[in-house]
């Protein structure tokens, strides 16, 4: 798709390490569930019908941003026909509360209809419940409700001086860092850059709406939603219906995306539970798209201050991030902006911060890549403004800042290609056609510009187990609650189970989303590829050996009396010194009942692996962007993008492809199109539907690709795998920022870039 320069074509060049031992993992082997999902044969939440006819449920929001309500009637929905609950603050039944010592918030309590507090604009103030979605949502229109208004902090400009330092961070990180000293490095320094950077309130929106189909069925409850992680999830909603825990059974097999969004459980999955056991009936509800933007909680508008302080030869010695976000004053969400730029560059004077400002908003949630898409956005914007400053070029400022142990650790990294991304995407790219004086390069009316930018994404491990079953007929069952948000779960686990028992991928079937399965991380943080792959792997290996061990020491086998060591599992059977014996003879052997040959694998979580303490484990990139920028109007058009990576060993060619141009394309949104409005005197999302939330479409991509390096990071797991789903956001917008700013000599500095922002600044036209 995109050539820039000379060399090998464009395409993604997939790792295949140590591919004589693993001849399936890495292959680009087409989606397992491809033919389910285009037949319309793999269903989601709101498609179960399992249980006959439901009722549907619709919410009510509420329509101010602070405040109590004082009256509510619900005499009119009550009469509508087919109307069966109108459920509010006073017939709720009781629930938890939320627990805030976990380590995660995805297992808390979530708690609805509650009380008549109101915490935000939107957030639900009853719930109507009908035998018809248009009844439902007919009468929940019928519902009059008072409100006392109180006030609302909903300007985040305005608030910038009440911040305060967050209770905790994120995953147990430091709220603040420091190495060395700052403050008399950068005042040493020879050329200093102190920049102040803002990104918006943005919106995970997943193609599948966020819905569930709640099911009784006596003492226990079925729930069909799309979830990230199971387990988690079912401690929600266990935790919020004071239920036990093992009569929730949480069902989601497929998901059509999620990006952070379906991490936990929101609020159509907790009414959905309790009206259908409430009512005793299956009760379905799906949120509008309107409805998604304030109830399913934002990625946190942020204002970040990055000061660099360099030597005339470009090398730091001084660089500090600090980052103010909003959060909602009840539930408090500090997103790790500021750590993005802690492993990134060396420099021997070091400072981060985290501070929060509180917002009467929706809550913040994690969104792809949290902390460092919109961390990056700044960071990598001032490295830029750095280069222009020396007149250097940016490609070569960045590999001179190259650390050699981790900055601020201090421990080594375990596999850092980052100045191999660098100069291969340099390469490709063409990248030394492009201007050093912005402004001066012209096509026509458009002023063409170059951009870059660097990746860093860090490479987290959660407790995973996996059950791998060997059939009688020799086929492999692989079982996890792990889920597949559309990332291809399914296809690179039939590859690693595949290549672990030496079986046809059509002989291993995965299922997957179950809280019946053994529990997993789930898909979140960019650790389920590598937390489930390693799972498999290790479970195949623990059947492998019991195998070879029957093959080779039961004297009903003809493989009697060989070394197990000389024996391989290939084709689908045991094989050594010229004989193959079919794998289900043996399991024959060693079940001869029928039931199959089972095994468990699985990973724990970085706390308890050593190699996360004594290494820096991270997944790397660089981002290349063209654009033209129309001289006279401003309309900014991306022209060609690329992005090359090291993410360690890949699962799956063309569903690691798919997952870094996702991410690339995303961060061309955050730089020119993504932001939720508020209105700062309600506290109401303005733009919220996709109508005027603005994403990119196809005529805004015209040529982007997603190089990827050989590698494998034998720290990471015995794989070598790391997670690459997040890596392709992080960096992708600031490089597209860059290259307006090599196109027009404009610096803006609050994202996203758009034509107000820029064009009056654009130089004159002759």
């Amino acid at each position: 798709m995109l050539s820039g320069g000379a060399g090998d074509p464009a395409g993604t060049r997939a790792t295949m390490a140590r591919a004589e031992e693993s001849p399936l993992i890495g292959q680009p082997l087409n989606r397992v569930d491809g033919p389910l999902k285009v037949t319309g044969r793999a269903t989601y939440a709101y498609e179960q019908w399992e249980a006959g006819p439901p009722l549907y449920g619709f919410i009510l929001g509420a329509t101010i941003g602070r405040g109590r309500i004082t009256r509510i009637d619900t005499a009119r929905a009550e009469r509508l026909p087919g109307v069966r609950l109108v459920m509010t603050h006073h017939n709720a039944p009781p629930q938890g509360t939320r627990d805030e010592s976990t380590f995660l918030e995805f297992p808390r309590a979530f708690t609805a209809l509650a009380n008549p507090e109101i915490h935000f604009h939107g957030e639900p103030v009853a719930l109507a419940v009908a035998t018809t979605f248009e009844q439902a949502r007919a009468a929940a229109g019928l519902i009059d409700v008072t409100y006392a208004v109180g006030p609302g902090r909903y300007d985040f400009a305005a608030r910038l001086d009440h911040a305060r330092t967050p209770k905790k961070m994120k995953i147990g990180l430091a709220a603040d860092t420091a190495v060395g000293d700052f403050d008399a490095g950068f005042d040493a320094a020879d050329v200093t850059i102190d920049q102040h950077y803002t990104t918006p309130f943005c919106s995970a929106q997943p193609m599948e709406p966020h819905a569930c189909l709640a099911v009784p069925r006596g003492e226990d409850l079925i729930v069909h939603t799309g979830i990230q992680i199971v387990d988690m999830a079912r401690t929600s909603i266990a935790g919020t219906l004071r239920m036990d825990e093992r009569r929730i059974h949480v069902v989601s097999p497929y998901i059509g995306g999620g990006f952070g969004s379906k991490l936990r459980v929101h609020y159509e999955t907790i009414l959905a539970a309790i009206a259908a056991r409430v009512l005793d009936r299956p009760v379905k509800i799906a949120l509008t798209r309107q409805q998604t933007f304030p109830l399913v909680g934002m990625r946190p508008t942020s204002h970040q201050r990055v000061r660099l302080g360099s030597g005339r030869d470009g090398r730091l010695v001084a660089i500090a991030h600090d980052v103010t976000m909003s959060t909602n004053p009840d539930v408090e969400y500090a997103e790790q902006t500021g750590v993005t730029t802690r492993s990134l560059y060396a420099a021997p004077h070091r400072a981060t911060s985290h501070r929060l400002t509180a917002l009467d908003l929706p809550r913040g949630e994690d969104v792809r890549a949290p902390g460092h898409a919109p961390g990056l956005m700044a960071v990598e914007a001032a490295m830029d403004e750095l280069a222009h400053e020396l007149s250097m070029d940016p490609v070569e400022l960045r590999i001179r800042n190259e650390p050699e142990l981790d900055p601020e650790r201090g421990v080594p990294f375990s596999d850092r290609h980052l100045v191999d991304c660098l100069r291969e995407g340099e390469r490709r790219f063409g990248w030394k056609r492009r201007p050093m004086k912005p402004a001066t390069l012209r096509e026509g009316r458009r002023l063409i510009g170059y951009g870059v930018a660097a990746a860093i994404r860090p490479h987290p491990q959660w407790a995973t187990r996996v059950r791998v079953r060997l059939e009688a007929d020799g086929t492999a069952v692989v079982q996890s609650d792990m889920t597949d948000m559309g990332t291809g779960t399914y296809t690179t686990l039939t590859q690693v189970a595949a290549d672990g028992l030496g079986l046809p991928p059509e002989r291993v079937r995965v299922e997957l989303g179950r809280s019946e399965f053994p529990v997993s991380g789930g898909s979140g943080a960019s650790w389920g590829a590598g937390n489930s792959s390693t799972a498999v792997h290790r479970a195949c290996a623990a059947l492998r050996d019991e195998l070879l061990a029957a093959a080779c020491g039961d004297t009903r086998s003809p493989l009697y009396g060989r070394d197990p060591a000389t024996a391989v599992l290939a084709d689908g059977g045991v094989r050594a010194g010229g004989v193959s014996v079919p794998l289900g003879e043996i399991v024959g052997l060693v079940r001869p009942g029928g039931e199959g040959l089972a095994a468990e694998g699985g990973t724990r979580p970085m706390a308890e692996e050593p190699n996360y303490a004594a290494y820096s484990i991270n997944t790397y990139g660089a981002h290349f962007a063209e654009v033209g920028v129309d001289a006279d109007t401003g309309e900014i058009r991306l022209r060609r993008m690329l992005g090359v990576f090291s993410a360690g060993r890949v699962l799956n060619a063309k569903t690691a492809r798919s997952q870094l141009l996702g991410g690339m394309i995303w961060g061309l949104g955050m730089a020119l199109e993504e932001a939720v409005a508020v209105d700062v005197r309600s506290g109401a999302l303005v733009n919220r539907d996709l109508a005027q939330y603005l994403v990119p479409v196809h005529a805004d991509v015209p040529e982007i690709d997603a190089v990827i390096l050989e590698g494998f990071d034998e720290k990471a797991n015995p794989l070598g795998v790391k997670g690459l789903g997040e890596l392709g956001i992080c960096g992708a917008g600031a490089a597209v920022g860059n290259a307006v700013f090599n196109a027009t000599g404009v610096r803006v500095r609050d994202f996203p870039i758009t034509l107000e922002k820029l064009l009056p600044g654009l130089p004159p036209q002759e």
